[in-house]
């Protein structure tokens, strides 16, 4: 009994080790010119997080700050693209300065989560950022719309890195 009883107690730990040692590290692009990635992205598509509950027409907007680091500002429309405008301002830094592509934002002291840059295009025009728990992850444009074809390499892409893409959700943005 004392045997059945420590095997229902530990596999539960067993069975997520074992799912962790399935999925590989991570990888993230070689550099990110963070001069080049400042400006305004729009929101292909994302994991939803509660956060963005009802966000249509979401942008994200970084800049750099004089102290090195990134200022943020995501903007969202709720439900509809005429809907209550909705903005908050946060921070981002480097964490991993021989890249540039792993960052930390933060919106809420003292909360903050991973920016990983897994994907970018040579032109700064669309990235693939997510975490290495593969929990978010975000397609980003320039424009607000992206080529179908980009968009379903972008999601095969995502899918060799482990991330559940089933789980994406379109983001609604306005027309071109």
């Amino acid at each position: 009994m004392k045997a059945i009883l420590t095997f229902l107690i530990f596999w539960p730990g067993l069975a997520a080790a074992v799912v962790a040692a399935e999925k590989k590290p991570l990888e993230v692009v070689s550099s990110v010119d963070l001069q080049r990635y400042t400006g305004r992205w729009y929101e292909i598509a994302t994991i939803p997080s509660r956060f963005q509950k009802d966000c249509v027409g979401v942008t994200a907007t970084y800049t750099l700050r004089p102290d090195g680091d990134i200022s943020v500002v995501n903007t969202c429309h709720k439900k509809t693209l005429d809907g209550k405008f909705k903005s908050v301002t946060g921070k981002a830094w480097v964490v991993d300065k021989t890249t540039n592509a792993k960052l930390k934002v933060r919106f809420f002291w003292p909360f903050s989560g991973d920016y990983w840059i897994i994907e970018l295009d040579p032109d700064y025009q669309w990235a693939l950022v997510g975490d290495e728990s593969r929990d978010y992850l975000w397609i980003l444009s320039r424009t607000p719309q992206l080529d179908e074809s980009l968009y379903q390499e972008l999601l095969n892409k995502a899918t060799a890195k482990g991330f559940d893409v089933n789980r994406l959700k379109r983001t609604l943005q306005p027309e071109i």
